[in-house]
């Protein structure tokens, strides 16, 4: 029976997305790979946030952040970005996968990267897009880095001094940090961490891992009986606990995490997705967005705990729900969820962050 049991839990996450039923087929990469190619050099509507420091901060989106310009504001156009690497890597020889190439290599010239890493150390931007848009940047990153492609590989050394600059603005905020940010939008700790550890892993900077684990642990370690009856929040696109549980399967040992969940977990763990009322308002569609973030957290919490547990088939049934909702939702209709829910979707069916 111990065999038997060592050898299902070492094969549980293998078949998990068979189980799960999903997987990024050509027709939705295609679906998906539109919303960002119609965003990523689209500049307006545009949300600006930053602190001005001069007249010289009013100026047009494309000459603030020349390449991050598009899809509304920075953190979207970054993770825009991610998505058509994402699709190029999955189905290069698709007619969308070379629109997206084109696009990217657009976007991601020396020079316009520099401009960004300038705009990013003016003194007045410490806390700029702190933490989400900073880790969304480090993914965009290790989706370069792990690509074996030529054009790939050039962007990544451009986007390099980038990247130098957000890993030590991060370094320096996360030591200084007293107390996780528990909210269910953009300023969310664990879900910065979670993003940013895989991209730590794999990058292979040993020393940014450590840092972002040891955060995670003593943030989060002592945590018990997660208020999930409070979830969500009106305008919510990631749920507090499970991003919390997320990044905690990352930190611990299968065994330890078995444990950890169950004393954060209710007994009678039960999620239903959520309802957006109004696709066309920015805030309240983010409840679209927080279907797929919670069915991928799922997920993947489900796949580190011991197949034997009833939470992970409880988990996994939930997660169905919620994708099935929440990538109804992707359609491109309504520009205040399409310029980033398609980032979403991808994640999720492409089970990035496993």
């Amino acid at each position: 029976m111990t065999n038997r049991f060592a050898l299902w839990t070492l094969v549980f996450p293998m078949i998990l997305p068979l189980l799960h039923g999903e997987g990024l087929d050509v027709k939705e990469a295609e679906k998906f790979a539109a919303l960002a190619l119609n965003c990523v050099h689209r500049e307006y509507p545009n949300k600006i946030a930053h602190v001005m420091s001069s007249d010289q901060d009013a100026r047009p989106p494309r000459e603030l952040t020349p390449v991050f310009y598009g899809c509304f504001d920075w953190h979207s156009s970054v993770h825009g970005h991610w998505l058509l690497a994402r699709v190029a890597r999955t189905f290069p020889q698709e007619p969308f996968a070379k629109q997206a190439m084109a696009a990217l290599g657009k976007s991601l010239t020396a020079e316009n990267l520099k401009r960004e890493a300038a705009y990013l150390g003016y003194p007045s931007r410490t806390s700029f897009e702190r933490p989400y848009g900073l880790a969304w940047l480090l993914q965009l990153a290790a989706e370069l880095h792990t690509w074996k492609d030529q054009d790939a590989q050039h962007w990544a050394a451009n986007l390099a001094p980038l990247e130098t600059a957000v890993v030590k603005r991060v370094e320096a905020w996360i030591l200084k940090l007293p107390y996780p940010v528990r909210s269910g939008e953009h300023s969310n700790t664990a879900f910065a961490l979670g993003l940013m550890l895989d991209y730590a892993r794999d990058s292979g900077n040993k020393q940014f891992r450590d840092l972002l684990e040891k955060r995670a642990i003593s943030f989060y370690r002592n945590d018990r009986a997660c208020p999930f009856a409070y979830e969500p929040s009106g305008e919510d696109f990631l749920s507090p606990c499970l991003a919390e549980a997320d990044v905690m399967r990352r930190v611990l040992p299968r065994v330890e995490f078995a444990a950890w969940a169950k004393n954060f977990f209710p007994a009678n763990f039960s999620l239903a997705p959520a309802v957006s009322l109004d696709p066309t308002d920015g805030k309240l569609a983010h409840l679209d967005g927080l279907n797929l973030s919670r069915a991928w957290m799922m997920k993947h919490i489900a796949a580190a705990l011991p197949a034997t547990l009833p939470l992970g088939k409880t988990l996994l049934a939930a997660s169905r729900a919620h994708a099935t909702d929440g990538l109804k939702s992707v359609t491109g209709e309504h520009y205040e969820g399409g310029h980033w829910l398609g980032s979403f979707a991808i994640y999720l069916l492409t089970n990035r962050g496993e």
